[in-house]
């Protein structure tokens, strides 16, 4: 009877978490499975970037100071608060869609806790960063009224950055993305009601807390966020020598104006590479290599097709869009010269953001990161420098540089995946897994050989 329910129970762990799907999937039934991944993360994360670009748009209303302080304490908490447990909390892709085609459910609950208790910790030097923002910047030589302004704001971002967290977790580690102090109680119904919660979230463990473990998460994690800091940083030095161009209120306010409404559309790209990321992951992890070419195949003509989309419609709303941050006739029509750069600059973000969504399903980052180094900076802010203060373009100039640096990495990333061998990345992962998979059972054998209290 016992090694008939032994058999049970093996057959149960091997079982797939979800409805198995042929190895050699389909075009068609590709491009669902990702519209599938992609959609309620594009439809959360557009959701929760609005609350922070509507906050902007009311702020404008208020003056061109005003304007200014919000749009550049929101890009600076952007970029080193929000943008540092993005990039830490986007290791989930790799630890947890691997597993998952590796069939190692449990895992992924695992691995969730663990990034929670790592970003949490982390939220804490962020949160003394963005308290005292306006010295910050003051000290960088910005503008000391538009610097002070942004102090004032960017404190009551501050909540935010620990809100920020389960979000992110759950996001990356493919649970459903929630919100906030939502997280805890849609973890709790999840667990309780599906068969998949209960199979991936085997309830919270000290094993998520080993220092050896981690030590493991962090060793990718660290290059994760250089990967998405690296070009975070970029744009926000962008709008930091805005401040230093004639009329820097209005130059300022111009380029935050930009970076906003780019960020609010880089959610759907965004979105849909994190789809690209959990169908390479669990298709190297599941061993099957032609599967996730063609994942990265479907993926990119999705993205080109909604590159085109999205540039069109800014191209279109050009005449209209400042209207939403401001009244100002000169502010307004600034932001309509700005929008054809920035449509172009959407159009190459869609295409980016397969690349390196398909480099983090295989685990690339440490090698993203220094592509996106020396894209973002030989290339793109000295090109930056050069067009704004040099050839006197401006705002303009700024933006242009920034593509520049966009076009070297996107080349970087294609060649490097042009030259992948699928097979050989099966075989590497597996290796990892296998090394995994030991660390975890001679953990196990010596917990159990521990004295235990009669």
């Amino acid at each position: 009877m016992s090694g008939g329910g032994g058999e049970v129970e093996a057959a149960a762990e091997a079982a797939p978490l979800l409805v198995p799907h042929d190895p050699q999937p389909a075009v068609g039934a590709e491009v669902r499975r990702q519209v599938g991944l992609a959609a309620p993360l594009v439809a959360c994360s557009l959701l929760q970037y609005s609350l922070q670009v509507v906050s902007v748009m009311f702020a404008g209303h208020l003056g061109e100071l005003s304007l200014s302080g919000a749009s550049v304490a929101s890009s600076f908490a952007n970029v080193t608060g929000f943008s540092v447990l993005l990039g830490m909390g986007s290791a989930l892709d790799t630890f947890c869609g691997q597993s998952y085609g590796a069939k190692q459910y449990d895992m992924l609950g695992t691995h969730a806790q663990r990034a929670i208790f790592v970003l949490m910790l982390m939220g804490v030097p962020l949160a003394f960063v963005l308290a005292f923002a306006g010295q910050i910047l003051i000290a960088l030589g910005q503008n000391p009224e538009i610097s002070s302004e942004a102090g004032l704001y960017a404190v009551w971002l501050i909540p935010g950055l620990f809100a920020y967290v389960p979000y992110q977790v759950s996001a990356n580690s493919k649970h459903c993305p929630s919100t906030g102090s939502l997280f805890w109680g849609h973890l709790a119904i999840y667990v309780k009601v599906s068969e998949v919660g209960r199979r991936s979230w085997p309830g919270w463990s000290r094993e998520a807390l080993k220092l050896k473990d981690v030590n493991m998460y962090l060793r990718l994690a660290i290059p994760s966020t250089f990967m998405t800091c690296l070009e975070y940083w970029a744009f926000e030095m962008v709008v930091l020598l805005a401040g230093f161009l004639p009329n820097p209120k209005l130059e300022t306010s111009i380029l935050s104006i930009s970076l906003n409404t780019m960020w609010m559309v880089y959610t759907i790209p965004s979105g849909l590479s994190s789809a690209i990321s959990i169908r390479v992951s669990n298709e190297l992890g599941a061993r099957n290599p032609q599967a996730a070419r063609l994942s990265v195949f479907v993926s990119g003509i999705m993205c080109l097709t909604e590159g085109i989309l999205v540039a069109i419609i800014t191209v279109l709303v050009r005449d209209i869009w400042g209207y939403l941050y401001s009244n100002e006739e000169e502010v307004v029509k600034y932001v309509a010269a700005m929008m054809p750069i920035l449509a172009l600059s959407d159009f190459m973000d869609g295409i980016q953001c397969t690349l390196s969504g398909a480099a983090r399903g295989c685990g690339w980052q440490k090698v993203c990161s220094v592509i996106n180094l020396c894209a973002y900076y030989t290339i793109g802010i000295p090109s930056a420098v050069t067009f704004a203060f040099v050839l006197k373009i401006g705002g303009k100039g700024l933006w242009l540089g920034i593509i520049c640096a966009m076009t070297v990495q996107i080349l970087a990333l294609v060649v490097m995946l042009l030259r992948t061998s699928w097979n050989e990345e099966v075989v590497r992962i597996k290796d990892c897994q296998d090394l995994g998979r030991t660390l975890l059972v001679v953990a196990k054998v010596n917990c159990s050989s521990l004295p235990t209290d009669k």
